[in-house]
């Protein structure tokens, strides 16, 4: 599974916020750049960022003059962030779901940066479908388990963890499906074994 810190651009631009949004734009022209990192005052500050929407939404399309304003302004802080260790499908998922299009990558201190192009261009969700992936581990989950309940029997501790393990799966398979499943693979296994629902509910 890919993750945030394998497509990452490391290279990231920073800005104060008391620079003005004039110098903010002349940055970004000279570094090719759409978005700009804002750093912190201090170590218990947070990050900010400032993007070219910004400057085009709230500077240009009122006029305003660049040289006067500054970046603290018009920046958005603190800023979304996301864990160099998080898997790329759950950084597009947080793209999604907040509207934003990068975000810095920090884990105690700025990393890089990540963008919705870097997801696009440098990730292999189209080769490597996690859907897929994630029926794959189940599909095999389940055969541990039903293995596991087979030998130590379906009323015992590790028949349960198995298919603890197994619902898990079976979850995060049917959120990236964005869709429940009719039966889970332990319902249906109790409709063979009824007594390991009921040990499951019993046992501490």
């Amino acid at each position: 599974m890919m993750k945030a810190q394998d497509i990452m651009t490391k290279e990231v631009v920073s800005i104060r916020g008391s620079a003005t949004v004039a110098e903010a734009v002349k940055l970004m022209k000279e570094k090719g750049l759409r978005a700009l990192v804002v750093s912190r005052r201090h170590d218990g500050d947070a990050y900010g960022i400032v993007t070219e929407t910004d400057i085009v939404y709230k500077v240009a399309a009122f006029g305003h003059d660049p040289k006067q304003m500054r970046v603290y302004e018009i920046m958005t802080k603190p800023c979304i962030v996301v864990n160099p260790d998080l898997g790329v499908e759950y950084v597009a998922r947080l793209f999604a779901n907040t509207g934003i299009r990068r975000a810095p990558v920090i884990k105690g201190d700025l990393l890089g940066i990540i963008s919705v192009s870097d997801i696009l261009t440098k990730s292999d969700f189209v080769e490597k479908p996690k859907v897929k992936l994630f029926e794959s581990e189940l599909e095999k989950a389940v055969q541990e388990a039903r293995a596991i309940c087979a030998e130590k029997g379906p009323t015992s501790k590790e028949c349960a963890a198995a298919w603890d393990a197994v619902e898990e799966l079976q979850a995060e398979a049917s959120h990236q499906r964005a869709m429940k499943p009719v039966k889970s693979a332990f319902e249906e296994y109790c409709e063979e074994n009824p007594e390991a629902d009921e040990a499951r509910l019993y046992d501490v």
